[in-house]
């Protein structure tokens, strides 16, 4: 009897512990990394980084100085020398710890053995960057943080910048529509692509920026964001008429620079290498984001008379995404289809979208659309994302970098509040008035009576 109450004094907080743990490593991941796997993973860094070094092929031969300082001074054996760790530095989803390369390696060495490493210190991921000539910085993650998207709570925004998703480094994906002007945004539908679109209107909203829709789908994803739109068009014929007044503002704001620097008005567009952010703040004119949603359908055509207004159309987006940087018009071009067989002009308007977010989609051509031609890796990554993480995506760009994403959740009504907020940050320009949405009033709570009524008896 005395063994039986040993055993469940001892074995009954123990059990309970553990159970504890299992509990919070599934439900609370967070929780349970800065409880337990950040001590249980440092201990293992620390007691293990020499041997892993070594393992994992990371260590040189020591300079004939070090032997021969090793073997008059003790009796140890002479081992490799890895490379030099720095300081520690935990944070909320992991470690991070600068390397300092021996001479004869290279970043490329360590970033082949991430997976090593992983393994070794029982982390979630290894992610390796370089810091400077000689210096990686090792950023391990402890969990999988796109499993419950968290963003950080201090993120370095600014002017035309949207943290809009979580990297699977446990870094933010900020959209920065200075550096990447323009960008291509596919997803199937329940893929998560409305939630990054209405992540990215709600973080322009409070901005001194002129927000344009293009919703083909008689604007049931943009309307409840008309309160901040200075335009919308619903339908292709709407479009038809917007886009022309958007590259006649486009070719305005281009005769401004002219005449501000002095260049004769009959110089071209394209010989003009400056932009609106050259000119005084008084006469810079306010940027302008253009957003279109379902892309292909400014495509699609029935008749003949159709195809001459979808030339139209596609001419006119090309010209915007060529030269609408410097004039301060900016394109998030969205769609959940989008290949060479929608006609022409497809792959040159894609050619200037220096951007790409591949959300899921239903087939591999639209994939190798968004990301074929700048990372091919990264479509197979994007092919296998699951049906069950909705706004899961394969973000890169043109210089080939690629990183998964997801982006939290943002309801629709939080959305719409925003913009109402911001209403007042709509900009006055005259020639997107006609296209201003009909906004209705925002309905009024009635006050409750004070005598509440009485129902007439007989």
């Amino acid at each position: 009897m005395s063994d039986l109450m040993t055993l469940l004094e001892v074995g009954g907080p123990v059990a309970a512990l553990g159970g504890g743990a299992a509990y919070a490593r599934a439900k609370h991941p967070a929780a349970y990394w800065s409880t337990v796997g950040l001590p249980v993973s440092t201990v293992r860094l620390l007691s293990s980084y020499g041997s892993v070094m070594e393992a994992c092929g990371l260590t040189v031969a020591p300079s004939r100085l070090r032997v021969l300082a090793v073997k008059a001074m003790t009796q140890r054996e002479v081992r490799p020398v890895p490379p030099r760790r720095g300081l520690i530095r935990p944070t909320t989803t992991g470690l991070r710890i600068r390397l300092h390369l021996v001479p004869g390696q290279e970043p490329v060495d360590v970033a082949a053995s991430a997976e090593r490493l992983r393994h070794a210190w029982g982390v979630h991921a290894v992610y390796v960057t370089t810091v400077k000539p000689g210096v990686v910085e090792l950023r391990l993650v402890g969990y999988d943080v796109l499993r419950r998207v968290r963003m950080p709570r201090k993120i370095a925004g600014g002017f035309l910048k949207v943290p809009v998703a979580l990297r699977e480094d446990a870094t933010p994906f900020v959209r920065d529509y200075r550096t990447i002007p323009h960008q291509l945004t596919l997803g199937a539908t329940l893929s998560g692509k409305s939630m990054y679109l209405r992540h990215l209107i709600a973080g322009l909203a409070p901005q001194p920026v002129a927000l344009v829709g293009i919703d083909c789908k008689r604007g049931v994803e943009l309307a409840p964001f008309a309160p901040r739109l200075s335009a919308l068009a619903t339908d292709p014929e709407q479009a038809a008429e917007l886009l022309p007044v958007l590259v006649k503002e486009m070719e305005d704001r281009y005769d401004l620079i002219k005449a501000r620097q002095g260049i004769a008005p009959g110089t071209p567009d394209e010989e003009i290498t400056s932009d609106i952010w050259g000119l005084p703040e008084h006469e810079r004119p306010v940027p302008v984001v253009l957003f279109v949603d379902e892309v292909a359908e400014l495509f699609m055509v029935a008749t003949k008379k159709d195809e001459e207004r979808r030339d139209e159309m596609v001419t006119q987006l090309i010209r915007l995404a060529q030269l609408g940087r410097a004039a301060g018009i900016y394109l998030e071009v969205c769609g959940q289809r989008f290949g060479a067989e929608l006609g022409k002009g497809a792959t040159m308007l894609r050619a200037q979208l220096t951007g790409r977010v591949c959300h899921r989609v239903n087939d591999e051509a639209s994939a190798k659309m968004a990301l074929g031609d700048i990372a091919p890796e990264a479509v197979s990554a994007a092919c296998s994302i699951a049906p069950e993480r909705p706004g899961l995506a394969v973000a890169g760009d043109t210089s080939g970098g690629w990183s998964r994403i997801r982006t939290p959740y943002l309801s629709l009504g939080d959305a719409a509040e925003t913009c109402r907020e911001s209403a007042h940050l709509v900009p006055d320009l005259s020639a997107l008035k006609p296209f201003r949405p009909d906004v209705p009033e925002h309905p009024v709570e009635s006050t409750p009576p004070v005598v509440l009524p009485h129902p007439v008896t007989d």
